[in-house]
């Protein structure tokens, strides 16, 4: 299994050493022709508007074309430009996951918290999460499924192949959020 982490910019490495942890062959992908090449991939953290910018429309259509197709898994702007529609400003996304989400909704870095939160599929279980600048889903469309929460907001959701977190797992000692996503990839769940 090779997983891919789009590494344009944000914390892409500490995506990369949690992947290998658990046994994942992990491509740093820097170019739109390496999405030929994996079997899903994760969207780190970073800002989103720099992630259209670096993509260019080539990129955008290419992993646009990526995420309609295979599993993928975006945290915080990640999770942004895998939201259907996006607030704070309005923003093109890829559309692959029916949610609304608020850019830099819990503040600005200052901000930044780490947070008790549920995991809320299976038994319920505690998790901690690092929320940096983070946006907010504001609206979970009825075929999103949510996995984890914090207070009253979800925090993951998931629809078909497509995963999203609005904090950063791979900056805690957790690794069941990145396990998730590698029994998406494991299964082969093609659908949407």
């Amino acid at each position: 299994m090779k997983i891919g982490v789009l590494a344009l910019q944000g914390d892409f490495d500490a995506h990369r050493r949690r992947l290998e942890e658990l046994g994942a062959e992990v491509v740093l992908v820097k170019k739109p022709d390496q999405l030929n090449d994996i079997d899903g991939l994760v969207i780190p953290g970073g800002e989103s508007g720099t992630f259209l910018k670096l993509l260019g429309e080539a990129g955008f259509e290419k992993l646009k074309q990526f995420v309609n197709t295979k599993p993928t898994f975006g945290t915080c702007a990640g999770a942004i430009l895998l939201a259907q529609e996006v607030e704070n400003p309005q923003q093109k996304g890829l559309g692959a996951i029916d949610i609304g989400i608020r850019r830099n909704a819990y503040g600005r870095q200052v901000d930044s918290s780490i947070r008790e939160g549920r995991l809320v599929q299976g038994k319920p279980a505690a998790i901690e999460m690092v929320f940096i600048r983070a946006p907010k889903i504001r609206r979970v469309g009825a075929g999103v499924e949510v996995l984890a929460t914090e207070g009253n907001d979800p925090v993951a959701v998931r629809q078909g192949r497509v995963m999203a977190a609005t904090f950063h797992p791979e900056l805690s000692d957790d690794t069941r959020v990145h396990q998730a996503f590698l029994d998406i990839v494991r299964s082969g769940n093609g659908a949407k």
